[in-house]
């Protein structure tokens, strides 16, 4: 008898059970390799889907393709547990090796969640899920002849044996690799690692059966020939600007050369962590893409990822980046899922015989598999830590690659000690390169989770020197000795366009932008703009641009905006006001302020405005305290601090002030299990809550090498406080790609949609959504899988047009 893992839609043309596993293998194999354990991936793959070679299995999908209405009423059929179980049985019982112990659990984790999310060795109830899957659970159908017939079909027993000693000698070198990592945080990331190679693979094979393409059709170009023809297109721009600098005989422009060819120089270092800390308009973009090319280049790395904090910086930096390097077909921006992943869980894994939207949608082609990627930081920490298998789909692809972080002070403070470990792996485990690219360098070297900083990091010498060369503007404090309502806002600025044609506003709140926004509007008779997060992205871009081009023009303006501005948007304004926030924040306002040095020194005043509602915004309220402490202290003293608030000192000075006072936040609080989020995923035996409390309650220890807690961290993590869901909005093209989505039938339509969505975005709360669903301003497409806005919900001026004091913890993804 002929086993079957899947029936294509098209033409029910059957792919068997062991030609799936063989591939499934390979490709996991592949994917294995970044990290040298190619046989500890592989033996995933090649038992995933064991639990397929059985009748009732074969029964349910041919049951599933011909009457999907009966099958989906039907029970489920569990295959995903009988791989874990064998590894289980056969390394995990009776006289146990250490090593052969340590690869069941990790290898076998991986198996039974494929189709969910990895189990906890341990859970909260001091229960184990993985041990209830691969050692209790009753309802495996008909293993010992799944056994057999994998033994039979895909590798005899004695290859599969010398298979297993080959990954275990790989797990032997892996725990070796001197490390500051713990056993236990090296086996996380190592668990994470398999993951994602198992589920990109899986993935990935059973879409190019369904698309009835091969390995082949899908051939990207040689990485090397292709970097080196976007180095060669970069360097003819560079080359232009230089001439265009020497023509006007800029100093800015002769320091942004300078700049640019140490980060040529620079790139030959071997693979580490560095700083690039070029000041605000230096000709950042360009200096890390010359880095990230030349770098790549000289030591073989894959892919280069940009990380953002805003989805306003990826357009306008892959805009860039694709007339440069003169190709759009191997740059990927991806924002955000518009459709979480975060509802797997077992019952979907047999449903994939009926090809609903919904394993369309998994299917589709959204790893990360790019030369090069822009995405937001969201987004990078959600691939490591948060829920769901499209999530960790695209870990493997963070390994042998650049990643810049652009405007790397943004990362939230639950976030940081989670955020440095991760680079931390990257870069003695999966060979990347990282660049942390701001002019505001947080001292993410000063934490308990400490980031390992290479030795003389920074790329730019004469770093001081460089800043002083750079100043562009003074800072006015107007915060310190009163505060400013947006009534009295309003006459300031009113008065301090009389001698400016244009003027940016930043203030923290959304509430309060808008407000100000309606008062200049009826006030002021030149153009006033609005921008916020409650705008989708394309949107933002129209508006900015109408901007630019008025000031172009050198016409009369105002722009009101929150935070989103602020970070790493090519703008300039003469007149820069910024409410009191953290002093990085204040630092990067002031660098949308005479940007390029057009005119003499610019003032950016900061005010203290009393209308600003903080009380959820602890990070911004924080940064506030601190920096009006020392804008007192600039007061009584102006030499403190390096002299103004823009030096190196008075940087460094903050953020470990800042990082002291928010100590306990750093790793992350799990309020609602009082515990935090590196103690789950961190923590060995002793001093691991649930382990203890097991020990106690038992008298004796799990029979488990490992017993911490990846789906209840994966659950309980979110990069901003509260959960947001992605919302398509009718606006522009927005409205084209809702009604294409409801018609898509291809998988690579989905895919082409998903992608083009992103821009037509926008993230909203809980309580938005709930309020939109009483209005009647909510819709579905797909199935009910994507959220979409209807005509009436969407404001042309202002996005949305809901209430909210919140800015997503300056992130928008």
């Amino acid at each position: 008898m002929k086993y079957i893992a899947h029936i294509r839609e098209s033409d029910f043309e059957n792919q068997w059970v062991e030609v799936h596993l063989l591939g499934v293998q390979k490709l996991s194999e592949t994917f294995g390799n970044k990290l040298k354990i190619r046989h500890i991936t592989g033996l995933a793959g090649m038992l995933h889907d064991m639990g397929k070679f059985t009748t009732a299995f074969l029964e349910y999908i041919i049951e599933a393709v011909h009457h999907p209405e009966i099958s989906r009423k039907a029970k489920k059929i569990d295959h995903s547990t009988a791989g874990g179980r064998l590894l289980y049985h056969f390394f995990h019982t009776g006289k146990i090796l250490r090593e052969k112990g340590i690869l069941a659990e990790i290898v076998g984790n991986a198996i039974i969640s494929h189709h969910s999310y990895l189990h906890d060795y341990m859970d909260p109830e001091l229960k184990s899920p993985y041990l209830y899957r691969v050692r209790d659970k009753q309802e495996v159908i008909d293993f010992d002849k799944s056994v057999q017939l994998f033994f039979k079909s895909v590798m005899s027993e004695d290859e599969f044996q010398q298979y297993v000693n080959e990954a275990v000698n790989e797990l032997k070198r892996f725990l070796d690799i001197p490390s500051t990592f713990t056993r236990e945080k090296k086996c996380m990331f190592l668990t994470k690692f398999v993951f994602s190679a198992l589920v990109d693979a899986d993935r990935t094979d059973t879409r190019r059966f369904e698309e009835g393409i091969t390995e082949e059709d899908e051939k990207t170009p040689c990485t090397k020939r292709l970097f080196q023809t976007y180095y060669d297109r970069l360097m003819v721009e560079i080359n232009h600007l230089a001439n265009v600098g020497r023509e006007s005989r800029s100093d800015i422009n002769q320091l942004r050369q300078e700049m640019s060819e140490q980060c040529d120089q620079f790139a030959r270092r071997s693979t580490g962590i560095y700083t690039l800390s070029i000041p605000t308009g230096g000709g950042k973009t360009l200096a890390s893409l010359r880095y990230a090319l030349k770098h790549a280049l000289d030591s073989g790395k894959k892919r280069i990822i940009y990380v953002l904090p805003y989805t306003t910086i990826i357009e306008q930096n892959a805009a860039e980046v694709r007339r440069i390097l003169e190709d759009d077909a191997h740059i990927l921006e991806h924002h955000s899922n518009v459709i979480e992943d975060d509802q797997d869980d077992e019952t979907d894994e047999t449903e994939e015989g009926t090809k609903n939207v919904r394993q369309k949608l998994k299917l589709a082609k959204d790893n990360w598999d790019s030369p090069i990627i822009f995405t937001t930081m969201v987004q990078f920490l959600n691939v490591i830590y948060a829920k769901g298998s499209r999530n960790i789909r695209r870990m493997h692809n963070l390994c042998e690659a650049v990643i810049i972080f652009d405007e790397v002070q943004k990362v939230p403070v639950s976030c940081v000690s989670l955020f440095n470990e991760a680079l931390n792996f990257l870069k003695d485990y999966g060979q990347s390169t990282m660049v942390l690219c701001t002019a505001t360098q947080p001292a993410l070297d000063f934490v308990e989770h400490r980031l390992h900083i290479s030795p003389d990091a920074e790329i730019i010498q004469n770093l001081t020197q460089v800043i002083t060369s750079f100043k562009r503007v003074e800072i006015k404090d107007e915060a310190s000795h009163k505060s400013y309502s947006n009534e009295s806002l309003t006459d300031f600025i009113q008065v301090k366009l009389a001698d400016k044609r244009n003027m940016m506003v930043v203030l923290n709140t959304k509430s309060v932008v808008k407000d100000l926004y309606q008062r200049l509007s009826s006030t002021l008779d030149i153009p006033v703009y609005h921008l916020s997060t409650s705008m989708c992205a394309s949107h933002r871009k129209e508006i900015l641009d109408e901007i630019r081009n008025l000031l172009d023009r050198k016409e009369r303006l105002v722009c009101v905006s929150t935070p989103l501005i602020e970070a790493g948007v090519d703008i300039s304004f003469q007149c820069v006001i910024r409410s009191l926030s953290g002093l990085d924040s204040i630092a990067q306002a002031a660098g949308r302020c005479n940007r390029n040095g057009e005119e003499e020194i610019q003032q950016v005043y900061v005010i203290d405005h009393a209308q600003e509602d903080l009380k959820h915004l602890h990070e911004v309220r924080k940064g506030k305290e601190i920096s009006k402490q020392m804008l007192i202290d600039m007061r009584l003293n102006p030499n403190v601090h390096g002299g103004h608030l823009l030096s190196l000192q008075a940087m460094r000075g903050y953020f470990q002030r800042f990082y002291l006072d928010v100590s306990t936040s750093l790793n992350f609080n799990v309020a609602a299990l009082n515990v935090t989020m590196t103690d789950l995923l961190f923590a060995g035996y002793e001093n691991n809550r649930y382990y203890q409390s097991y020990f106690e309650n038992i008298k004796q220890s799990p029979p488990l090498f490992l017993v911490n807690s990846y789906r209840t961290a994966a659950e309980h993590f979110h990069v901003i406080e509260d959960k947001t869901t992605s919302v398509i909005v009718p606006y522009g093209e927005g409205k084209n790609i809702i009604a294409q989505l409801n018609g898509a039938e291809r998988i690579e339509d989905f895919s082409r949609l998903m992608r083009k969505a992103q821009q037509y975005t926008v993230n909203l709360f809980p309580y938005e959504i709930r309020e939109l669903d009483v209005n009647k301003g909510l819709d579905i497409c797909l199935d009910g899988q994507v959220k979409v806005l209807k005509d009436g919900a969407y404001n042309e001026e202002y996005g949305v047009d809901l209430e909210n004091d919140s800015w997503t913890g300056g992130f928008y993804f």
